[in-house]
């Protein structure tokens, strides 16, 4: 740990290092959720998060809104694979 850094600074630090490794991780797991998911509610709450997920990756915010008002899984999926 760098001098004069805290726990919970260095907890801050990396997650900043590896944001975009763990966005393409959660992403990929909303994707798979959402393939598999037949529930209503479950699905929508997978859409949310997804959406935030998305909006957390700077996608282009266009993009997130046609991919999320279409709730299509390939579209989805197809957008994270381009972000990443």
């Amino acid at each position: 740990m760098p001098k004069g850094e805290t726990y919970r600074d260095g907890i801050v630090r990396r997650w900043r290092e590896h944001k975009d490794d763990i966005m393409r991780q959660r992403l990929g797991e909303i994707v798979s959720e959402l393939y598999l998911c037949t529930n209503g509610k479950k699905r929508a709450a997978l859409w949310a998060r997804a959406e935030s997920a998305l909006r957390q990756c700077d996608a282009n915010p266009v993009q997130v809104d046609k991919v999320v008002a279409e709730k299509s899984v390939v579209t989805l999926a197809r957008l994270v694979n381009e972000i990443f």
